[in-house]
């Protein structure tokens, strides 16, 4: 099917500025880190709050939808298991993560996760490691060991640096086996209403979590972190959804898939600019290693069958 007119350059467009949504979302979580004392369960807590209503409203009009079915009892267990996994555990790491180590390193190491859905499909449903899937993943991998060398050399506290690396590999790979688990749920009920009645339900994890373990009081923070908190909610968590689902309805999962591969640049980019984060060009050496093998295991060859696309709000 060729593109529309107005396909050929808003859905490009739309692709660029969802990617850009996400990228920014490493930037806030750090902003407020250095302007406030509070912690990644609390900020978390914020984040789900101002994002919850606009998932209320994105959950009833995908429900009221012609093509939209009931909703069976395992349809609502799995939500609940997969936003439990993927939404909540995985955003919880991240933001723990991002206390230790660069904007940078975390988008990076957030960036493996297709490598590691290949992976668990190889462990779980039997598909077979392809050459160039393996390529991938040397790729990827000895690109990251490079950017950590890197960070190792110029870190006052290595022990943090191993920290947080691995909190946020971990994130990346509790969304990977959301990824390989959630494939027959979203196919069935549509991405749109699976993520926001995901990401609701994640939401009162979240804020289960914050009630046994923080005050209420902790809620009360200066304006200019509620104003980091909804940035992240509205421009890196609910527009983004929105304009990549679009890019993938107009310009196809493989192109949006290619644009996508523009966030860790934005992430470097915006973390020199705004955080004044180092860069070096054997981190640049090794964030290109990255770019390549992800590319490699998330474009799929013209003659090969089409791969559903992934692109979520746990990508903010």
């Amino acid at each position: 099917m060729g593109l529309t007119p107005g396909g050929r350059w808003i859905g490009p467009l739309f692709a660029v500025l969802g990617v850009l949504g996400f990228s920014v979302k490493a930037i806030l979580i750090k902003l407020a880190y250095a302007w406030h004392p509070i912690d990644a369960v609390t900020l978390l807590a914020l984040r789900m709050l101002f994002s919850a209503p606009f998932f209320v409203a994105m959950a009833w009009w995908s429900s009221r939808r012609a093509a939209a079915r009931p909703l069976s009892r395992a349809d609502w267990k799995g939500i609940v298991a997969l936003g439990f996994i993927g939404y909540y555990l995985a955003s919880l790491l991240d933001f723990m993560g991002l206390a230790y180590i660069s904007a940078s390193l975390e988008r990076l190491l957030l960036f493996l996760y297709p490598t590691m859905v290949v992976v668990l499909s190889a462990l779980t449903l039997r598909q077979r490691i392809t050459r160039r899937a393996l390529l991938a993943l040397l790729l990827s991998y000895a690109g990251i060991a490079l950017v950590f060398v890197r960070d190792l050399e110029s870190a006052r506290d290595a022990a943090a640096l191993w920290t947080g690396g691995a909190l946020v590999f971990g994130s990346a790979a509790l969304y990977s086996v959301y990824l390989v688990a959630a494939g027959g749920l979203i196919s069935r009920i549509g991405s749109m209403r699976f993520t926001s009645y995901a990401m609701l339900a994640s939401t009162v994890f979240v804020l289960l979590q914050f009630a046994a373990t923080r005050e209420p009081a902790l809620l009360r923070a200066p304006a200019p972190v509620y104003a980091l908190s909804l940035a992240m909610a509205v421009v890196s968590t609910v527009l983004p959804t929105w304009l990549i689902a679009e890019a993938i309805d107009r310009i196809g999962a493989n192109s949006s898939s290619l644009i996508g591969s523009l966030g860790p640049v934005f992430t470097i980019g915006l973390g020199v600019a705004i955080l004044g984060e180092p860069v070096h060009p054997m981190q640049l050496a090794g964030a290109a290693l990255v770019l390549v093998g992800v590319m490699l295991v998330t474009l799929r060859p013209r003659r090969g069958p089409a791969r559903p696309a992934a692109i979520t709000a746990r990508d903010a």
